[in-house]
């Protein structure tokens, strides 16, 4: 069962992709959506974890950031854990369909 904050914050990201997101407008240059990669990282990750995950995603969406296909991971890294959570994130490229095409 997920926590009730996690839940929240869920919630919130919600609320935010049908109020301003749609007025905004969607033109996101990574699939999935920060908002749709925050969502499913809390989801398969827990709020502190999640939370960084989309964090991290949002700072690389800065102007002059990358595109491209960019999942959520599916474990959490290893050298990761509540008191270094700044490593749960990637914080910069390459994407993960780029390392997949590499091996």
């Amino acid at each position: 069962m997920k926590s009730p904050v996690a839940l929240l914050a869920r919630g919130l990201i919600q609320l935010y992709r049908v109020t301003f997101s749609a007025f905004a407008g969607r033109s996101c240059r990574y699939a999935p959506t920060c908002s749709e990669y925050a969502d499913e990282a809390i989801a398969r990750h827990g709020l502190w974890a999640g939370g960084w995950m989309g964090f991290a995603r949002i700072c690389r969406c800065r102007p002059g950031g990358g595109e491209g296909f960019d999942p959520v991971p599916q474990k959490l890294p290893e050298n990761a854990g509540p008191l270094t959570p700044w490593r749960y994130a990637r914080w910069r490229g390459p994407f993960r369909c780029d390392e997949v095409e590499e091996e």
